[in-house]
């Protein structure tokens, strides 16, 4: 049995405003196997806090089933309280306590001590612990992540839930976050966290794929690329706004859209003329600096043409 298995999970909610049923979470299944790193990737409102929140017994889902380390998330849930780590999305600890009081507390609420678990804290609490005396709500970004991270590890979960731990936090603290993530993982603990960012499914083990509510992809990130479907092409012109709608006219593309300063192209069929013919076509439009290349999708290419099929 996986530390988290998730059978045909549905949740709905209502709109105050139409009136209407919106669906956060449709038909969802997935396992986490004890000790893995995995993650939930997909944008706001792809359904991942909603997801988090029934596996940690703080939401009851409309229809299916779960369980987390052997544990249903509706019978047993005073047990999953006991046993799992969760870091919501939103700075949720105390903001007029210190970083010693939080801990302290949250330590005391478990029924056991900052003492008595402070390995499990050691390598990250020493990067805040200059500043224990001071309140939560003066933290920086960075040390506040770092603050939930140590109080939702502070009773030794065996499954930490990190809903968007990175989002609006710097670069430099994102790294970290991640550096610490994997240290975490070699004690043995099972980690779920979910994130917006497609650069950082690349440093879990297998990841969910999320869009509207489903499940687009499950599996290694290696994998998932693998199974782009065709060729992918980068192109590049003086003006992007107006290469983009050229492209977007051009019959023989199947996708095209901005990333970065290029263009990222697909064809409806793959050919030895597509280059060039695509090359002639736009100076007939008027473009200079022109420059096309074939390049490897990303996880982000992937969830894009995933994405596109479901529309379709």
């Amino acid at each position: 049995m996986g530390a988290v298995t998730v059978t045909n999970i549905t949740k709905t909610y209502g709109d105050a405003t139409t009136n209407e049923q919106v669906i956060a979470l449709d038909n969802v299944s997935f396992s986490v196997e004890p000790g893995e790193l995995f993650g939930l990737i997909g944008p706001d409102g792809a359904g991942k806090t909603s997801m988090f929140r029934i596996l940690t017994t703080v939401l009851l889902a409309d229809k299916g089933q779960a369980r987390v380390d052997g544990f249903d998330v509706v019978n047993d849930f005073q047990a999953i309280r006991n046993t799992v780590g969760y870091m919501p999305g939103r700075f949720s600890l105390y903001q007029d306590l210190t970083i010693e009081e939080n801990l302290n507390f949250f330590a005391t609420l478990f029924g056991t001590t900052m003492q008595q678990n402070y390995a499990l804290i050691k390598d990250i609490y020493e990067q805040i612990e200059p500043f224990k005396k001071r309140r939560a709500g003066k933290l920086s970004g960075g040390m506040k992540q770092k603050l939930a991270l140590c109080c939702a590890l502070i009773h030794k979960p065996t499954v930490l839930f990190l809903d968007e731990p990175t989002t609006g936090v710097d670069v430099v603290s994102r790294r970290e976050f991640w550096e610490m993530l994997k240290r975490l993982k070699q004690q043995g603990i099972t980690i779920l966290v979910s994130t917006p960012y497609m650069d950082e499914a690349t440093l879990c083990e297998r990841i969910a794929l999320m869009q509207n509510g489903k499940i687009l992809s499950i599996d290694t990130p290696d994998n998932i690329i693998n199974t782009y479907p065709g060729k992918l092409f980068a192109v590049k012109a003086d003006s992007i706004p107006h290469l983009l709608s050229d492209m977007r006219a051009y019959v023989p593309v199947r996708s095209s859209y901005a990333f970065g300063e290029y263009i990222h192209v697909t064809f409806k069929q793959d050919t030895d003329t597509n280059v060039a013919d695509l090359t002639d076509y736009l100076a007939q439009k008027g473009h200079g600096g022109i420059a096309i290349k074939s390049i490897t999708p990303t996880i982000e290419d992937r969830f894009i043409n995933l994405m596109t099929n479901q529309a379709d």
